[in-house]
């Protein structure tokens, strides 16, 4: 997937991005004003590059010289109310110097094109009220859903 001026595509996470990946992770997780173990990110690390089944699959959003300047983060999963498989986008982030040019809807579409690979006939993901700038993108690409989430 690549953005207007050809100069961002993206590409599946690869055991070289380690070292900016980690930042652009750690900034997903500050901008959420949460904490993440640092064992719970290696270990995340390793699931994203395993391609083990029930496990994330990685993407990242590369600049011209292929340097990782988004991120995004799915989990295939089965459905109680479907025969197929659904698509889970739980991490997206992309650098505060490269929103609003295109990289997170590059993101979004290669996610949408690996869920259409795979015969997933639902993509989703949640975000947190205020972040407005990238719920506006979202509302161009997808469709709100009714539902509130609950967590124990």
């Amino acid at each position: 997937m690549t953005d207007r001026d050809n100069s961002t595509h993206v590409r599946r996470l690869e055991p070289r991005d380690k070292a900016t990946w980690l930042p652009l992770f750690k900034g997903y997780i500050e901008f959420y004003k949460s904490a993440v173990a640092d064992d719970v990110i290696e270990e995340t690390w390793q699931r994203l590059l395993s391609g083990q089944e029930g496990f994330h699959i990685g993407f990242v959003a590369v600049d011209g010289s292929d340097t990782p300047i988004g991120l995004a983060h799915v989990l295939f999963h089965r459905s109680t109310w479907s025969r197929t498989w659904y698509c889970y986008l739980e991490d997206l982030f992309v650098t505060p110097d490269t929103r609003a040019k295109g990289v997170g809807r590059a993101l979004i579409e290669a996610v949408y094109a690996e869920s259409d690979k795979r015969g997933a006939t639902r993509t989703y993901w949640s975000t947190q009220e205020f972040n407005y700038r990238a719920r506006g993108l979202y509302d161009q690409m997808a469709t709100k859903s009714p539902f509130l989430q609950y967590r124990r």
